[in-house]
């Protein structure tokens, strides 16, 4: 492992103060918030910044807020273990408590933040499928202003987002879930809560007055494709008729069908096929028990 090569480093107070140093910095500046994963491909020399702008002593960007009757906000600098231990999300999106429950282990998620893990955009983030299947929707301020967007137009490539030069991520905002609705995050791995995700799937089911047929389906899968991947064709299924055992089969087989899974030298693409139907079904099973008032298990 080489010396890492020099930097400028710099600790802006404000959001606007982040903006134009990263603007003036232009490509070859990155924003820190967590660490865990800029600093270890900093030392493996997968990357070299030539400016590293420190976000976390800007104020309010660590915060999960909730406006009773709309949503909840959640700061981009807010740390995963703050998810995971949220009063405020285990009652309104229990979801995101499981799903940050997941992430690594409790040093790492007491370092990692959600921007991060998100702004990352790595295909297997954990964070990424639930906050997929909740519409989340993302605050980014940037030389130009801010603006918002949908989680799902963050992300182009395998590490790669949308965001333009100086362009930072402020905040999440995600809309409140409707009655009678569930969702669920799954991982598989192969050391639980040590490794990064073989599969994982999150699903969301709203029912509709007759409770027996959904009035929205959402699935979402990540490290079976270059970016998150929202399986449409699964949704479709679920949303065609009464959630029997055989229609919840169907629309796991879709969404392994729907699925752009790859070898590697974690698995095969058969493989991570195969457990995206055997996920995914146990994703869907578990949502509709939530949507018809079971309880939850973090």
């Amino acid at each position: 492992m080489d010396r890492l090569k020099p930097f400028f480093y710099f600790e802006p107070l404000t959001i606007s103060e982040a903006i134009e140093i990263l603007a003036e910095q232009a490509n070859g500046a990155y924003s820190l918030a967590g660490g865990t994963d800029l600093l270890v491909r900093m030392k493996k020399g997968e990357i070299t910044p030539s400016a590293l702008v420190n976000l976390k002593r800007i104020s309010g960007l660590n915060r999960i807020d909730r406006a009773p009757g709309k949503g909840i906000d959640i700061g981009a600098l807010a740390p995963i273990s703050a998810v995971e231990h949220s009063p405020v999300l285990s009652s309104s999106h229990p979801v995101m408590v499981q799903a940050a429950s997941h992430l690594g282990s409790p040093s790492i998620r007491n370092m990692a933040t959600v921007g991060g893990n998100v702004g990352r955009a790595s295909p297997a983030s954990d964070m990424i499928p639930p906050l997929i299947v909740l519409c989340a929707r993302v605050a980014i301020n940037g030389p130009l202003g801010s603006r918002e967007l949908k989680i799902g137009d963050l992300f182009s490539g395998p590490g790669t987002t949308t965001l333009s030069s100086g362009e930072i991520i402020t905040s999440f905002f995600l809309p409140e879930m409707s009655p009678h609705s569930g969702a669920v995050y799954i991982k598989l791995c192969r050391r639980a809560g040590f490794d990064i995700a073989l599969v994982g799937v999150g699903a969301l089911l709203a029912l509709g007055e007759r409770k027996a047929e959904a009035k929205d389906a959402r699935v979402a899968l990540a490290a079976v494709a270059p970016v998150p991947l929202r399986a449409k064709k699964a949704e479709e299924v679920l949303l065609s008729g009464s959630l029997t055992e055989e229609r919840l089969k169907e629309a796991a087989r879709a969404a392994a069908e729907g699925s752009l899974a790859i070898t590697d030298m974690r698995a095969s693409c058969s493989y991570r096929k195969e457990m995206v139907r055997v996920l995914t079904l146990r994703a869907l099973k578990k949502a509709l028990h939530l949507a018809q008032g079971g309880k939850t298990a973090h």
